[in-house]
């Protein structure tokens, strides 16, 4: 029988009053696209909130998609608050759906597709292309979360995303023989409120190409839906 006093463990400290608590997930789990989705909303959340300037949200939304694990993502909301509290509501937003639903999937083989006009896009959209073209047009489309994300597979053919042109554009990707290429990435004159749109792909002996389109802002739909709802 072993005698011999041990120092009691520290207890764990506290997480500071009203931060986003910690996932129960190891710290050096790899991260999850369901992971960097709910690091994606809270940072949103901060932004639109004013507790994040523009510029502190895209670079550590630039982070968000640069780091593998779970610890790492965790440190990019420590000092925020956990979501599903009392948020100030988004100038842009309508009644919000759960960030994590179905994503839309548009394909294109052989032929030509596309999304435009007044339609609402979800937080995900997977884009397929096959010898064939496709077109999604967000400058009328009306945003329902804050951040929106297109994952596009391009393999001998094109596909093209218009964004309104106050909106932050990211993007993410690569081509082999091919292009992916986004424009209007860290403008100076992005809307601070406004969605954020995330373009992540690779082309294959294709062209993936995002870019704002001039003279469309997002912020004269805003105030339509305000006038809307305001009745």
């Amino acid at each position: 029988m072993d005698l011999e006093k041990h120092p009691a463990a520290p207890a764990p400290e506290p997480a500071p009053e009203g931060a986003a608590p910690a996932t129960a997930a190891p710290t050096g789990l790899r991260a999850s696209d369901a992971d960097r989705d709910r690091i994606a909303q809270i940072l949103g959340d901060a932004l639109a909130e004013g507790r994040l300037t523009a510029e502190e949200h895209s670079d550590r939304l630039d982070t968000l998609y640069a780091v593998k694990t779970v610890g790492e993502l965790e440190v990019l909301v420590r000092d925020l608050p956990a979501p599903g509290g009392v948020h100030a509501p988004s100038a842009y937003a309508a009644p919000a759906t759960s960030p994590g639903g179905p994503a839309e999937t548009i394909v294109a083989v052989c032929s030509s597709s596309a999304r435009k006009g007044r339609w609402r896009p979800g937080a995900h959209t997977r884009a397929i292309s096959v010898m064939g073209d496709i077109n999604i047009d967000l400058t009328e489309a009306v945003f329902e979360q804050q951040v929106t994300e297109i994952n596009v597979t391009c393999v001998l053919g094109n596909v093209e995303v218009l964004v309104p042109e106050n909106v932050t554009l990211r993007g993410y990707g690569s081509g082999v023989l091919g292009n992916f290429e986004v424009r209007g990435e860290g403008r100076g004159e992005s809307d601070p409120h406004a969605p954020v749109v995330i373009v992540r792909g690779f082309a294959l002996l294709g062209n993936i190409e995002a870019r704002p389109k001039p003279g469309a802002r997002l912020v004269d739909l805003a105030r339509k839906l305000r006038k809307r709802l305001d009745g």
